[in-house]
């Protein structure tokens, strides 16, 4: 079996919902149910990965699986995994926003790129309480000894070349493309367990919605609240491949992922709900791969 890693970086606000919700939010995002991560469905993903395949229509029955009336013929060769969460944009009183991320979100991301074949950091920074760490390159967000997210003002820890954190912020760097590696330069940072926690509930885009007639007024009690993961928000996950089971068609999994990922088509897709107002542009990366034997 042939395992990928996966970035999926949005570009516009991205909403993928759970329908209605039960606070103030009324169409809240999707979060893991455990650990309350924000996550897109490996569904949502497959869905428009299948719409945008360019081929014959065999192959793709072949690569996604066939449609719902021919459901029993075959199963796809393509495995498409949850994105979860990895770098949170957030507004910064310097250097204008930060990517965040922390301990735990770096463990998790580093089962999916171990199982890629990246060659790994030895392990994840320990933040004891509240606190931020930084590398050395990573200063635009830095002021007086601490970093200034939303209305919180985390004190930070400055640490050296080759430290957990360098390693970890050089290796993130390498997996995005060159465009797009100067923001990281200045502006990663790893905090705490318990303050991640805090932005990823509190941290998002939320959008007042209306819903007007056909005489251009407002429509008494159709107001409700939209929340999406901000644009600069990056996920990370996995495909893997077996070959095709299609009767007359053969690929191998080498294939499987050159077919659903062609080499030189630009990754930008429409995920999630909202499409016709602009949400969920998204682009997805494929820096690593690697084939496990099963």
């Amino acid at each position: 079996m042939k395992r990928m890693s996966f970035l999926l970086h949005a570009l516009s606000p991205l909403h993928c919902g759970t329908g209605q919700g039960v606070d103030i939010i009324d169409l809240p995002i999707a979060r893991m149910h455990s650990t309350g991560i924000p996550f897109v469905p490996g569904s949502s993903l497959k869905g428009v990965m299948r719409d945008a395949a360019q081929g014959k229509a065999e192959e793709i029955f072949a690569v996604y699986g066939p449609d719902t009336a021919n459901a029993s013929d075959n199963a796809g060769a393509l495995v498409i995994g949850d994105a979860r969460l990895l770098l949170l944009p957030v507004r910064s009183f310097f250097g204008t926003f930060c990517w965040v991320t922390s301990p735990l979100l770096l463990h998790l991301a580093a089962r999916d790129f171990e199982s890629s074949g990246l060659q790994l950091p030895s392990g994840v920074p320990a933040i004891v309480g509240r606190g931020a760490r930084v590398a050395q390159a990573n200063h635009a967000n830095v002021h007086n000894g601490k970093v200034y997210l939303q209305d919180l003002d985390l004190n930070v820890k400055v640490e050296a070349a080759d430290s957990l954190t360098d390693q970890w912020f050089k290796l993130l760097a390498t997996l995005l493309p060159e465009s797009e590696r100067p923001l990281l330069n200045t502006r990663f940072a790893i905090i705490d367990d318990e303050t991640m926690t805090f932005l990823w509930e509190t941290a998002m885009q939320v959008d007042a919605r209306n819903r007007i007639n056909e005489k251009g007024v407002v429509v008494d009690g159709a107001l409700w609240y939209e929340e999406s993961l901000p644009p600069e928000s990056i996920l990370v996950g996995q495909f893997a491949a077996e070959a095709t089971r299609r009767s007359g068609v053969s690929l191998s999994p080498d294939q499987v992922i050159a077919f659903a990922l062609p080499a030189g088509l630009s990754h930008t897709l429409q995920v999630g709900g909202k499409a016709t107002v602009g949400r969920g542009i998204c682009k997805i990366y494929t820096p690593v791969t690697t084939t496990n034997p099963e």
